[in-house]
């Protein structure tokens, strides 16, 4: 009887990935030359030239109904296809399988029950054009690379990437932060921000060869010089990819923080996240990641170096055609690591006295995601913790369902709007879309009614977020 009861719950998962330009192979017999890139690898070739044909052919016929907008997504019982086109006949197809349960029969027999409906579009589309930021950001364009050596150096440079990138894919992780891909920024005074300021100014100034600087702190951004979209996609490889790693190690014991002396007893906690690990080691070799950003106007290529002082991170930006050299690096470790040490320390000092003004923080009755389209600018409650292998939410997965729904609803409209949904569980969700910002809020008050909900979301408002919402 018990094990006629039990259940298997199994989450979305990647059943395959590829990248295929139908220009590359025009002519019967040669339809394996569209293939750039096809994951899992080891799958047999007639079923990958099948695959991108099927796939090919759905978007074709789709633009017939509509030429400027293209096929999306394609919903089956087992599977969702994802489709997006980056760049000019380059299509990006994810086919993801969906949510299943397996249940047992009474004959004993496994029979899995799929569940279509907890699967959002805009969800995986937001993380298919992810990938290709991410992409892009490392590598620079597709035509780029066809540009600079043909299809086999655009093949090597999407298997190398991808190879990697798609075990990072954590697709039953990803949620309404994904749409967004916003960037929480660091909460400062005037005085705290000015010194930031100057001290950018005056790095870029000793330094010389510094074209644009970003400014960390606690894993949110407080200044930058990047193009905002260059920033967002840099943004979530910093805080997704490159400072877990380093937490990680020095968590292990592997990577302990370097301290230099500065002057008498006083040291500094500077040291190249990127880069030599000690540039003052006469064996170091000073080798920094490239990236590419404002790829569809000057298309510029850089080095980037990332150096951490305690929690505050700074990321400096060179040319990549000037290579940097051993005496560079020890210059700016010299310049760089004593004053973001101090830094650091004054942000720390004026971050607790802040909050000692405000008080002991207590629960809020209400969780909410906070979101403004012209900035990026991204603040949530409901998130503990996000990165791409780790989701910790303070909400079951049907509310986030819920919120996922509701930024379907407003994205179809240009209007400002509100929505209000009463869960099965009794929590009350609220969506509000005003002038480019969007709010979300979740209330445990299962005995309240409408009326009161409303009231308590304009509380909210008026207290948290005054001067941002005009809906009555």
């Amino acid at each position: 009887m018990a094990a006629g009861t039990q259940c298997k719950q199994n989450p979305p998962t990647l059943l395959s990935f590829f990248i295929y330009n139908p220009k590359f192979g025009p002519k019967e017999g040669e339809e394996e030359k569209k293939i750039l890139f096809y994951y899992p690898n080891e799958q047999e070739k007639n079923e990958k030239i099948r695959n991108v044909g099927l796939c090919e052919a759905i978007v074709q016929f789709t633009r017939t109904f509509c030429p400027t907008k293209p096929a999306k997504s394609l919903h089956t019982q087992k599977n969702r296809q994802f489709f997006h086109e980056p760049e000019e006949n380059f299509w990006m197809v994810m086919v993801v399988r969906n949510p299943m349960i397996e249940k047992q029969s009474k004959d004993g027999k496994p029979v899995a029950e799929y569940q279509e409906d907890e699967i959002l579009d805009t969800v995986y589309n937001a993380v298919l054009q992810q990938c290709y930021s991410m992409y892009k950001l490392f590598n620079g364009t597709f035509l780029k690379a066809i540009e600079m050596g043909g299809a086999e150096i655009l093949k090597q440079r999407l298997e190398k990437f991808f190879f990697r990138y798609l075990q990072t894919l954590h697709l039953q992780h990803c949620d309404l932060l994904d749409v967004f891909g916003g960037i929480s920024f660091f909460p400062l005074d005037k005085m705290t921000y000015l010194k930031i300021q100057s001290f950018i100014n005056q790095m870029e100034e000793s330094l010389g060869l510094v074209k644009y600087t970003a400014f960390l702190y606690n894993d949110q951004l407080i200044w930058s010089g990047l193009e905002q979209e260059d920033m967002r996609t840099l943004y979530k490889y910093l805080t997704t990819s490159l400072f877990p790693r380093h937490s990680e190690s020095e968590l292990s014991g592997r990577d302990p923080p370097v301290r230099m002396p500065i002057s008498g007893s006083l040291q500094h906690y500077g040291r190249f996240l990127t880069g030599p690990l000690n540039p003052h080691d006469p064996e170091a070799k000073c080798r920094f990641p490239k990236i590419f950003v404002n790829t569809n106007d000057a298309y510029e290529e850089l080095n980037l170096i990332v150096y951490k002082a305690m929690t505050a991170v700074v990321c400096f930006m060179t040319d990549a055609s000037i290579e940097l050299t051993k005496e560079f690096c020890c210059e700016l470790d010299r310049l760089v690591g004593p004053q973001l040490t101090m830094l650091a320390s004054d942000i720390c000092e004026q971050y607790n006295i802040s909050r000692r003004i405000a008080g002991p923080e207590k629960e809020p009755q209400f969780k909410f995601i906070y979101f403004n389209h012209m900035n990026l600018a991204e603040k949530s409650t409901i998130h503990m913790r996000k990165t791409p292998s780790l989701s910790l939410t303070s909400i079951a997965p049907d509310l986030l369902k819920i919120l996922g729904d509701i930024n379907s609803d407003f994205a179809r409209v240009d209007d400002d709007e509100e929505i209000i949904v009463k869960a099965m569980s009794d929590f009350w969700v609220v969506g509000k879309k005003s002038d480019q910002r969007e709010l979300y809020v979740i209330l445990n008050q299962k005995n309240a009614n409408l009326i009161e909900v409303n009231d308590e979301v304009k509380k909210l408002c008026a207290t948290q977020f005054s001067n941002i919402f005009f809906l009555d």
